[in-house]
């Protein structure tokens, strides 16, 4: 059997959650997925995924292996997606050679304009609002000022947009991506952790596992399942219901709230990176966080990608891989 699709079923399975969702997503039946799996925990000697009829567990074997996986996977679709859409990045040392006269008169100019080549027409991008406004809107005025050519159209939203219908050329995503039509390019990861006003702490205690919660105002996101942790002794990943006086549907509010010292807050280091590094929040159950959630591009398959694409994709990557970036924003 393919280990590449044992590797793609295993990562399918732990991130939908069960076998039907992965089969499905394939167009194949549960017992292929399941298969797949037994074969690739046969091969490597341990167990990856508890499965129940009710119930699929990661187990610590399967979480750091998850994580290795999902890398891998990336890269490879880095790696397709650099040959066979037109993503190769020139760099390095070009050294030519030609005729004397005709060099002069017919090498020499194009090698200018090669060098100076910059990328031109227009660029839509999409990214979710919050995140979109921190940091992806300051980069496009640094892309467009290093590409004058260029003119940009940033759609900020929260909600899903559909790439292909709205001619988007490329979207920001955080989180683990579930749409096999997209190319998705790893731009970088992202840590989330439970923050609180040093007030709050003083006055209310710091928790020191997630049951603790039960007794902390926590600050909810409208419609959140809940609050994910890493067991640090088991490895195993669970979801923690909380509970407070307050809740609201913009991540932002809940960010203000927790500066205002209103309660515990789980957020993004993106949006509290600042604000931990000055001391105005301060983190807690750090060694409960869970695996951090990746950051991507995504884009549409097609068989050229523009050059203004892979150019601010190239300019996210490198800006997002910084992780003195991230505590100062």
């Amino acid at each position: 059997m393919d280990k590449l699709k044992q590797i793609d079923a295993f990562v399918s399975v732990a991130t939908r959650g069960s076998l039907s969702a992965a089969a499905r997503l394939e167009g194949v039946t549960p017992a292929i997925i399941g298969r797949r799996l037994d074969a690739l925990e046969q091969r490597l000697g341990v167990k990856l995924l508890l499965r129940t009829t009710r119930k699929l567990t990661i187990t610590f074997e399967g979480q750091a292996f998850l994580e290795d996986c999902q890398r891998l996977l990336n890269d490879l679709a880095n790696a397709e997606a650099a040959v066979s859409l037109g993503g190769v990045k020139a760099g390095g040392h070009l050294k030519l050679s030609a005729p004397a006269g005709f060099g002069r008169q017919h090498v020499a100019a194009l090698v200018g304009e090669f060098l100076s080549a910059n990328a031109d027409g227009h660029l839509k991008l999409s990214a979710p609002a919050g995140f979109g406004r921190q940091h992806v809107a300051p980069l496009v005025v640094d892309f467009m000022r290093a590409n004058p050519d260029v003119t940009v159209n940033l759609n900020l939203s929260d909600r899903i947009v559909d790439l292909i219908n709205e001619n988007i050329d490329c979207a920001i995503r955080i989180g683990e991506m579930t749409d096999s039509s997209m190319i998705s390019v790893r731009l970088g990861e992202m840590r989330r952790m439970v923050v609180a006003s040093p007030a709050y702490l003083v006055a209310h205690g710091i928790p020191r596992a997630p049951d603790d919660l039960a007794a902390h105002n926590c600050l909810s996101l409208g419609q959140q399942r809940g609050w994910v942790f890493r067991d640090p002794e088991s490895g195993q990943t669970d979801t923690w219901k909380v509970a407070g006086a307050f809740e609201c549907n913009d991540g932002a509010v809940l960010h203000e709230w927790a500066l205002a010292g209103k309660g515990l807050a789980w957020r993004s280091l993106w949006e509290v990176g600042r604000d931990l590094k000055e001391g105005r929040l301060a983190s807690v159950l750090d060694a409960w966080q869970a695996a951090p959630m990746g950051i991507y591009a995504v884009f549409p398959q097609r068989r050229y990608l523009p050059l203004r694409v892979r150019l601010f994709i190239d300019l996210l990557k490198e800006t997002y891989a910084q992780p003195a970036y991230w505590e100062v924003r």
